[in-house]
């Protein structure tokens, strides 16, 4: 393997997180900067290694000066920004959208085969969500099981993308895509096909492990069992930041 392209000049910025002082690339962006030093950012879309989405907001940050809030995941660093990660304002903006996940699908955890290895569920630990103050859609979607190794549920999808993502950038098999919008939005394979007569999935699994709660999971597998094998991803990070 050839080693990767020497990395071009890149000017130096020094900003201010929750009140400590830091320095980064101009090319880094704030969530990237917050994981390098521990500085704990939520997201269920993100994932270092594949493009950005930025589209579960569970990663907007504050900006001093800022009337609105901004993405963390899509923002880059500035020369003297002063970003603030866990504001009261911030803390009420993600229980409030982990509560709507929630809502929008069937999410019983005591029964889901990612049981206690689910980031969902971590977050909804972490923001306080011990229940649900918005009605549920109550909405009975789908599942494919037709793939010989692993499953679909769409009642516990959150449209972040991930599979999408790693199929096309890093499997290049280009079997996801997304369908439909608004709240009837769901991830398909080949135009809608049924999983298991897909043309194109290679069987990798690897949209199965990055999917971050129980939508795409192994076949054969009963609560609490479905462990994610994401050892490849710090191959993905690195391959991205060689680009």
């Amino acid at each position: 393997m050839p080693p990767p392209a020497p990395q071009p000049n890149v000017r130096v910025v020094t900003l201010t997180i929750d009140g400590k002082d830091f320095s980064a690339r101009a090319d880094e962006t704030v969530i990237e900067l917050c994981r390098e030093n521990k500085i704990p950012i939520p997201s269920l879309c993100y994932m270092d290694g594949l493009s950005i989405w930025g589209a579960c907001r569970l990663c907007l940050v504050e900006v001093v000066g800022q009337g609105r809030l901004v993405a963390a995941c899509s923002t880059r660093v500035a020369e003297g920004m002063n970003i603030l990660t866990n504001t009261e304002r911030l803390q009420r903006y993600r229980r409030t959208i982990v509560e709507l996940l929630f809502a929008e699908r069937n999410h019983v955890c005591s029964v889901c085969v990612s049981n206690g290895h689910c980031e969902l569920q971590w977050l909804a630990q972490k923001c306080g969500v011990d229940h649900v103050r918005v009605p549920y859609r109550q909405v009975r979607n789908e599942v494919d099981s037709s793939h010989e190794m692993f499953r679909l549920d769409h009642n516990r999808c959150i449209l972040c993308t991930r599979c999408v993502r790693v199929c096309d950038e890093i499997e290049g098999a280009h079997t996801w895509d997304v369908m439909g919008r608004g709240s009837d939005c769901r991830v398909i394979t080949d135009l809608a096909r049924p999983w298991g007569e897909s043309e194109t999935c290679t069987g990798c699994g690897k949209c199965v492990q990055v999917c971050p709660t129980g939508a795409l999971v192994k076949q054969g597998t009963s609560a609490g069992e479905m462990v994610k094998d994401q050892h490849f991803l710090p191959i993905l990070a690195r391959r991205r930041h060689a680009q």
